[in-house]
């Protein structure tokens, strides 16, 4: 059954978008794509994508960075006709450049910070596209107010900093009319992005919680599209990120990235527990690059925080110098030791418990009273709502209390500063604290840490600084819930909620000796400038660069609708088993080996009742009934089911245990195909197994004749895929010495004896073939997990060892479109019954006997 989500959505995903306002059509910006077959104008009502095979003539690559607001200022005229632009030079997408090939072509595509009329638009989009390379996308202003302050800022921010709408009143209940006023935004953003595209040669990076679900637009169009995208805020662990009723549809729509950046290991986690406890998906890591397998994409993950602009900070040290600032704090401030606060007027960054720990530290410390200060600036809020203002008033109750509690005349233990300030007084002050505290309950980076040790190590041509050419040394208490806060290890981390744990925090730093100081100081700043944003922005583009490698070498095409769309990458000669070609071989053929798995081929996984029905056995008979056919049904089950399930087919061929127990047909004896009969080993195992199982709710032992399985599909995604490798590990370990594989599949983990496989099945029933003067020269072998695969394997053996003929006519088929050594796939397993109907349809019936009277099922 589809979600109300999904339904809903089907109109959004198509255009067709709720009536927000009037949106009046603009004049396209020209094309810059040389692709064949592209029109001027893509609308979203079609999900057929771009694949062109002819390259573009633009041979250079070239990035499109998509975030929510253009790296630029914009002003009004003085003559109030027009606008005037400029850099902002303060931007990270702007800053990132500097990490960038230096003959990489750099576009834009973001909003403007300033509302532009709609007759003012066109002559804007061309201004900024011929001078800053800037593609503006202009919102209505009833979807940006519902798309910004509503579903980014009410549901996504808060989400994401793990703030839940337990009442009406707090956080505020899911909108559905926001989400559609977001997946409206992001459609907008799509079709500025596809104006200015060359698909074969452009990557895209797009930045942020505020365009999740662009990836799936642009996937639609660009099958191969080059793509990805960095996370800068945190992502909330599973239990939180669940209770969101659009979970699915950004996840997917994220998963059609190509790589998916966080700043740090615990962000990511949480996204990959997200991944596998919703859809399945589990992650590999290789030579040091996590990446998760998904219809045949390997969608990187990088962790990789985010660094400072040195050389911009290095300037406006510089400029503080020059202007005096530094010696203008420096005089304000003497005799005290300055604490300094640079945060967000934001109800996410702790201010008010870092004021209630400076109120503990005056407290339990008095010999700082009339000594340290702390400067608390306070950018402006970009939020609003209740809980802000809340925390404002809070914020302004707590610096009154505590400075009339502990001022004097000429001294206030707190200043708060509440006002933007510039750079350079920034640095200033950075440059005079002794300290800074960063105390945010949740916050993705927070570069304040950094920029602090930056400043603290000065420049070298500063004059004004007594300290410029003597050891440098800061002092950081940080939040453990912040970003930045893994890669500091010489900074103090606090529990902010723990204010007096924060104020003895404090309270160390400050006391500490100086040598001890510098130590720190010293390992920070060789991290902070070897890791800026350049460092960067190199290793992300770097990561896409290898993660896209294949895209073109690869066969691509979309399936699914709306936020369910997601592209299928296979290998180019991967391709679906045509039922009319293999019949016309089927009837060519003399000698004919068909070699069919059981689960998930010939009966769905899903179905609870694993009998097979009449048809299949009717089909199976009157393959059967062809002498030209040799028939084997190849499984991981026990002998006496197969047996069973399949008594009324009295020529079939059984492989029973993955081939550990093997018959011609019923009325040859099971013979044992395995090394040896030993079972001791099973008194080793099945302890281990048992410790595990006890330890594991939902998971269970299945004991086989031959092997022992460990099934864990039932239990806690997370913990069982744990404890299945802890008892990989565990069982390898104790049975070393013994003749056995262990092995682990799909929520499972398998210890059978050594030399068991489908694949020695397959060699057996090919061999046996061609001694007796019947060489296959047409083999069909259908599987679908990796069992499977080693049957697919051992035909090509087989071929150069003579087994089967150079010219033998071989179709080996998985099930489902997912990467294989199989050449050919069908669907599920109901194509996998029309496929071997048609073949009993065409098979000779000269000696078929009809026993589908002794059916009882």
């Amino acid at each position: 059954m589809m979600s109300r989500s999904y339904t809903n959505l089907l109109d959004l995903a198509s255009g067709n978008f709720p009536v927000m306002g009037p949106v009046r059509e603009r004049k396209r910006l020209t094309r810059v794509m040389t692709v064949p077959g592209v029109v001027s104008e893509l609308d979203d009502d079609q999900a057929n994508s771009v694949n062109s095979d002819v390259h573009s003539s633009v041979n250079q690559d070239r990035i499109i960075i998509v975030a929510n607001q253009l790296p630029v200022k914009a002003k009004r005229r003085p003559d109030n006709k027009g606008w005037s632009f400029n850099w902002d030079d303060y931007s990270l997408l702007l800053q990132l450049k500097d990490g960038l090939p230096e003959e990489m072509e750099v576009l834009y595509v973001g909003s403007l910070k300033i509302d532009v009329d709609i007759n003012e638009q066109d002559e804007v989009s061309s201004v900024l596209l011929e001078k800053f390379k800037c593609v503006p996308a202009f919102l209505p202003p009833e979807i940006f107010n519902k798309f910004y302050h509503g579903f980014c800022k009410q549901h996504l921010w808060s989400l994401f900093h793990y703030m839940l709408p337990y009442s009406a009143n707090h956080g505020g209940r899911f909108d559905r009319s926001l989400w559609e006023a977001y997946v409206a935004a992001n459609k907008i953003y799509s079709q500025r992005v596809i104006e200015v595209i060359n698909p074969e040669d452009d990557y895209i990076w797009i930045h942020d919680y505020h365009l999740m679900v662009l990836p799936t637009f642009l996937r639609r169009r660009f099958n191969r599209l080059r793509m990805g995208f960095f996370l800068h805020s945190p992502f909330p662990s599973s239990e939180i990120y669940r209770t969101s009723p659009v979970r699915e549809e950004i996840l997917k729509a994220l998963l059609n990235s190509d790589l998916i950046g966080f700043h740090t290991f615990d962000y990511a986690r949480h996204f990959l527990s997200c991944c596998s406890r919703m859809l399945g998906l589990e992650y590999q890591s290789k030579r040091g690059y996590i990446g998760l397998e998904y219809y045949g994409r390997t969608i990187g993950i990088k962790i990789m925080p985010v660094g400072v602009h040195m050389e911009q900070i290095e300037s406006a040290l510089r400029a503080a110098d020059k202007e005096s600032r530094i010696h203008e704090f420096k005089q304000k401030f003497h005799g005290k030791t300055v604490l300094l606060g640079v945060d967000d007027m934001d109800v996410f960054k702790g201010v008010n418990l870092k004021l209630l720990a400076m109120e503990q530290m005056l407290k339990q410390h008095p010999k700082w009273q009339g000594r340290a200060v702390l400067v608390q600036i306070t950018n402006p809020a970009r939020g609003r709502g209740k809980d802000l203002e809340d925390t404002q008033a809070e914020i302004q109750a707590s610096c009154k209390r505590t400075n009339e509690m502990f001022g004097t005349p000429g001294y206030e233990p707190i200043v708060f500063i509440d006002r933007p300030i510039s750079l350079t007084e920034r640095v200033a002050y950075y440059t005079i604290a002794e300290c800074v505290v960063v105390t945010a309950v949740r916050d993705g980076m927070n570069l304040t840490p950094y920029e602090y040790i930056a400043c603290r190590q000065g420049v070298s041509e500063s004059v004004s600084s007594s300290e410029s050419n003597g050891p440098k040394k800061s002092m950081l208490v940080v939040s453990e819930f912040i970003g930045c806060s893994p890669s500091l290890s010489g900074a103090i981390r606090v529990n902010p909620w723990n204010f007096e744990a924060t104020a003895e925090a404090m309270n160390e730093a400050i006391s500490m000796a100086d040598a001890e100081k510098q130590l720190r100081h010293e390992k920070h700043y060789r991290y902070v400038s070897s890791h800026d944003v350049a460092f960067w922005s190199h290793s992300f583009f770097q990561d896409m660069e290898r993660t896209c490698k294949d895209h073109f070498r690869r066969r691509c095409w979309g399936i699914g609708l709306s936020f369910g769309f997601r592209v299928v990458a296979l290998d180019p000669n991967f391709r679906k088993l045509s039922i009319d070609h293999i019949e016309s071989v089927y009837v060519r053929s003399k000698n004919r080996a068909i070699l069919l798995d059981y689960d998930g081929t010939v009966m769905p996984q899903t179905s609870h009742n694993k009998t097979p029905n009449a048809e299949v056995i009717s089909i199976v008979n009157r393959l059967l009934g062809d002498t030209k056919n040799t028939v084997f049904v190849v499984s991981g089950r026990g002998k006496e089911s197969l047996d069973k399930w399949f008594s009324p087919c009295k020529k079939l061929g059984i492989a029973a245990e993955h081939g550990y127990f093997m018959r011609w047909s019923s009325d040859d004896k099971w013979e044992v195909c395995g090394p040896n009969s030993e079972f001791g080993w099973k008194q080793i195992a099945e302890p281990v197994m048992r410790l595990y199982t006890e330890a594991t709710d939902g998971s269970s032992i299945e004991t086989k004749e031959s092997a022992l399985v460990w099934h864990h599909r039932d239990a806690d995604p997370s913990f069982g895929s744990s404890q299945a490798k802890e008892m990989l590990d565990h069982l390898e370990s104790v049975l070393a010495n013994e003749p056995v594989t262990v092995k682990s599949g799909q929520f499972i983990i398998d210890v059978k004896p050594q030399g068991v496989s489908k694949g020695v099945v397959a060699e057996k029933v090919f061999t046996t073939m061609a001694e007796s003067g019947k060489q296959a020269d047409f083999v069909l072998c259908i599987g679908d997990d990796r069992s499977d695969e080693e049957m697919f394997e051992i035909i090509s053996s087989a071929i150069s060892s003579g087994i089967l003929s150079s010219n033998t006519s071989v179709f080996a088929c998985t099930v489902g479109q997912k990467p294989s050594k199989a050449k050919y796939y069908l669907d599920d397993p109901a194509e996998v019954i029309n496929m071997l109907e048609a073949l009993a349809d065409a098979s000779d019936p000269g000696s078929f006997t009809d026993t589908e009277s002794d059916i009882s099922l």
